[in-house]
């Protein structure tokens, strides 16, 4: 297990240029993404299918600044923020890797997507995206 300075050390250098840690830069959630990804207009039974098929579930850790959420697998930071009087929410999602982070998705919402349903909706859909990719990595170097 990650020590918790540890994960502060990993946090400050993730935050303070994600773009250098992860490939795709800071990825903004917008209309066009969650009307792609089915995310809008989930009915209660989706919401609860899509919960049962892909539960996760983290230990929280929450300060003034930002709730971090981490379980064996990932280390989640949610940062509340106001840019140009706009409230957001930056999310940064790294994947344990043995003793070390890597840092794989770093997303912002912001203005009418900036509400939990969306952040979580969103946060969900990225953890199932990285664990496929990583399972798919995995069957391909043992195949």
């Amino acid at each position: 297990m990650i020590k918790p300075e540890k994960l502060e050390e990993y946090f400050h250098q993730f935050l303070d240029d994600p773009s250098y840690w992860v490939h795709d830069g800071v990825i903004d959630v917008d209309l066009e993404m969650l009307k792609d990804w089915g995310l809008l207009n989930q009915t209660e039974d989706e919401e609860k299918l899509l919960q049962d098929q892909f539960p996760f579930y983290f230990h929280v850790l929450e300060n003034n600044s930002k709730v971090t959420l981490f379980n064996n697998q990932f280390i989640v930071w949610i940062v509340p923020d106001v840019i140009d009087d706009i409230p957001s929410t930056t999310v940064m999602i790294a994947l344990i890797k043995e003793e070390d982070l890597k840092l794989e998705i770093v997303y912002k919402t912001s203005g009418v997507y900036n509400t939990p349903k969306y952040v979580l909706k969103t946060l969900r859909h990225f953890l199932t995206e990285v664990i496929d990719t990583e399972e798919e990595i995995s069957s391909f170097l043992e195949g």
